[in-house]
């Protein structure tokens, strides 16, 4: 497919059996992060070239503080790709979000403390913006393809991005419930962060599976809970990524697509040559 994908979707390999996904290849590809979770898979949803990346690898093997989200980002981004939207599990914190129930949050907390959260480093510096980092113009066309395919869903949010792989305490969970925390998960970060960095707009629908732990009336989350919700999910949540699809002006740009430009701010004739190269993908529109 000599086409840049409008679309590269980051979730679970159950949601790639679409029916209606033709010309299927499969290709790997290597980054200077190394390899990403997964080959690669394109095709052609009504028409129009898509991507999909397992993030915990073929087989779930990949536990979340694992996962390669440099290697993923810097691969969707080397073949194109602008936009991005994650399909993931999260617990809810709060009573009106629902298990079954689609959020679609536009904040993020990082509480990890294991993770790269950055391409950039020592011999090249970079500080992105990301007062805002979930793109609101590609957040707004979800949230239109959720609702048409019959999905509830609730816009806005805060994600709570833990380090896993164990579930919260009560102790725990309370606390973030007191912050202001809406949802918890253990993949956002950091995703949402690498993407902005690679210029690529970047929105999350995380479907609710649980209460996590705070909820006395709910059973205590379980693996067994997140997975039966998440396949009641799949259905919708491949309806949702063909209307996306349908949506998407391939010709559109974004705000995000320029994130980089009044972010690097080491001096260009210090910049460390290997660095320099390591990152020609994302840096060289700029430095030339």
């Amino acid at each position: 497919m000599n086409e840049a994908p409008v679309l590269a979707v980051i979730g679970g390999s159950g949601l790639y059996a679409f029916e209606d996904l033709k010309d299927i290849e499969t290709i790997n590809v290597d980054t200077p992060f190394g390899k990403p979770s997964s080959p690669i898979t394109l095709g052609r949803l009504n028409g129009k070239p898509v991507a999909f990346l397992a993030r915990h690898g073929v087989g779930h093997i990949y536990p979340p503080s694992e996962v390669p989200y440099r290697a993923n980002i810097y691969a969707l981004k080397s073949i194109g790709v602008k936009r991005i939207v994650s399909v993931s599990a999260c617990g809810s914190l709060r009573e009106a979000y629902a298990p079954g129930h689609i959020v679609i949050p536009n904040q993020i907390f990082d509480f990890t403390h294991k993770r790269e959260r950055s391409f950039f480093g020592k011999g090249l510096v970079a500080h992105v913006s990301v007062a805002d980092p979930f793109c609101e113009h590609l957040s707004d066309t979800l949230e239109e393809a959720v609702q048409s395919a019959g999905g509830l869903s609730h816009r806005g949010g805060t994600y709570i991005t833990i380090e896993g792989p164990r579930f919260s305490t009560k102790g725990e969970s309370g606390l973030y419930r007191q912050w202001g925390m809406d949802i918890i998960g253990m993949t956002a970060s950091p995703e949402v962060f690498l993407a902005r960095e690679a210029e690529i707009c970047y929105t999350t629908m995380a479907h609710v599976t649980d209460y996590d732990v705070w909820h006395v009336s709910e059973e205590s989350v379980t693996v067994d809970i997140v997975i039966r919700t998440l396949n009641k999910n799949i259905a919708l949540a491949q309806d949702t990524i063909k209307k996306m699809v349908d949506l998407i002006d391939p010709a559109s740009s974004c705000q995000c697509e320029y994130a980089l430009e009044n972010a690097l701010i080491t001096n260009p004739e210090m910049i460390d040559p290997e660095k320099r190269d390591q990152l020609s993908l994302l840096i060289n529109k700029y430095l030339g």
